[in-house]
């Protein structure tokens, strides 16, 4: 698909989607009521996680999709806070971060910018920020887990001792 196709759908896309909205606010207007009470502040920011990705995708660069994703999800995140009053978690939600960055980077090479080799290195960069989040969502008291935290430390360790069995060696 070339450039000038992809930005016609992604514009053509993100145009319908708005007008449907805009639309369906025209006939049920508790729609819009109910959507701009539900949808507080931190939408705004995941909605710019959004429109970065799609103007990554109009302008042809998928590296726009790791920005993307870092925006996307700290507005996930204070969605999350503000709905339930949690502002402590940051104390061990920031793990989280990386773990965007490494979506982020999924998506880019799934979108065209990458190889398999750095889609794997961004997935392990997500599995290692979803342990770091349980170790110290463990410590600071979110304990999903309760004593066995300790096993994804084990697990991280040997899997990080084992991963180099399992690369393939240049030019053998």
């Amino acid at each position: 698909m070339d450039r000038k196709t992809r930005s016609s759908l992604g514009i053509g896309l993100l145009l319908v989607l708005i007008g449907g909205f805009f639309l369906a606010v025209q006939f049920l207007p508790n729609l819009g009521d109910w959507f701009w009470h539900i949808f507080d502040w931190p939408v705004y920011i995941i909605g710019v996680g959004a429109c970065l990705l799609v103007f990554g995708l109009v302008v042809g660069a998928p590296g726009m999709a790791v920005p993307a994703c870092i925006v996307a999800g700290i507005g996930g995140i204070l969605y999350y806070q503000n709905a339930s009053g949690n502002w402590e978690s940051w104390s061990y939600v920031w793990a989280l971060i990386p773990g965007f960055t490494g979506v982020g980077g999924m998506l880019a090479s799934l979108l065209g910018s990458g190889s398999r080799s750095g889609f794997r290195s961004n997935l392990t960069l997500v599995l290692i920020s979803l342990v770091m989040f349980l170790v110290f969502g463990a410590f600071f008291g979110a304990n999903p887990l309760g004593a066995y935290w300790p096993i994804l430390l084990i697990a991280l360790g040997v899997w990080m001792l084992l991963q180099p069995l399992f690369k393939k060696r240049a030019g053998g």
